[in-house]
């Protein structure tokens, strides 16, 4: 089977009009991409950013009538501020099956393996989490995330109440409860997670009580048994305080989405509430943990 998309370069302020435009006009999926060289590195607590101009990728089914689609877009007041457009061809073997290909089970510690869904778990005894790579972020792939896991396979004892801020796919919150946690309040500013974590948690059997996933605006303030946040540095600055009044003392914190330049000055920083650990670190980036004083 083949799949067509159309790519449509526009300024930022008009995407969501865009986007909206596009669904309606049957599209499946869109994506937005940088149109320049114009990186969004630090963007601040509650921010989803875009470039100033973007690419949209609107992805359609082969079957689609793009002369008919391409002229309904071109009546909308939105097409008016399209800098260009282009239609393509995608073949099903030149991205599902090489991303299927690509993606395969991952160990991380000692107990814990994170599957795709199409794969046979590596060692049916250990604890299996199946996790497709999705909207939000979060699927071990990446080295923040990897960090994360590891440390939880190796600290979760078994019956703590634990929150995962910047849930993102829920990956972090899932292995939590799969290696013994009792419950996990997960926070996201972005509603993408919000659905993607609650989706991952059901397909890996999580009951709906042991994990409660929201907005920061709505999240219930308790003292945690731990709180890991896998986040940016800026960020983690920003939640320092907030961050170290949920944790019970003796509680653990566990921080990552940190460079290693970044580590001091966060470590400078929680040291104020907790004693900190050794970072842990894996190319680039760094784990910082530590137990509330």
């Amino acid at each position: 089977m083949n799949w067509i998309q159309i790519r449509l370069t526009i300024d930022r302020s008009y995407v969501d009009e865009l986007e909206e435009l596009l669904f309606a006009q049957q599209a499946l999926s869109t994506t937005c991409l940088d149109a320049e060289d114009n990186p969004i590195l630090e963007p601040g607590v509650g921010e989803t950013p875009l470039w100033d101009k973007v690419v949209v990728v609107a992805l359609y089914e082969g079957t689609i009538d793009t002369k008919a689609t391409q002229s309904k877009l071109e009546q909308a007041d939105v097409w008016n501020h399209i800098y260009s457009s282009r239609w393509e061809v995608l073949e099903d073997k030149e991205w599902i099956r090489a991303w299927m290909e690509d993606y395969h089970p991952m160990q991380f510690g000692k107990r814990l393996w994170i599957c795709p869904s199409w794969s046979e778990a590596p060692e049916k005894d250990a604890v299996n989490i199946f996790l497709d790579p999705g909207l939000a972020f979060g699927t071990g792939t990446h080295p923040t995330t990897a960090l994360c896991l590891g440390w939880l396979d190796e600290h979760i004892q078994g019956g703590e109440d634990i929150i995962d801020y910047g849930c993102g796919s829920g990956v972090l919150a899932v292995a939590a409860l799969k290696l013994g946690a009792n419950s996990v309040l997960g926070i996201d500013y972005d509603p993408q997670a919000i659905i993607a974590s609650r989706e991952n948690a059901q397909r890996n059997d999580i009951a709906k009580e042991r994990l409660k996933v929201v907005l920061p605006s709505d999240a219930t303030k308790f003292k945690a048994d731990g709180i890991v946040a896998n986040i940016l540095a800026e960020t983690l600055k920003e939640l320092a305080e907030e961050l170290a009044e949920q944790v019970k003392l003796s509680g653990w914190i566990a921080l990552s989405g940190i460079l290693q330049p970044q580590a001091e000055s966060l470590i400078a920083l929680y040291s104020q509430w907790f004693n900190m650990n050794e970072p842990v670190i894996k190319g680039d980036w760094v784990l910082l943990s530590g137990l509330r004083k």
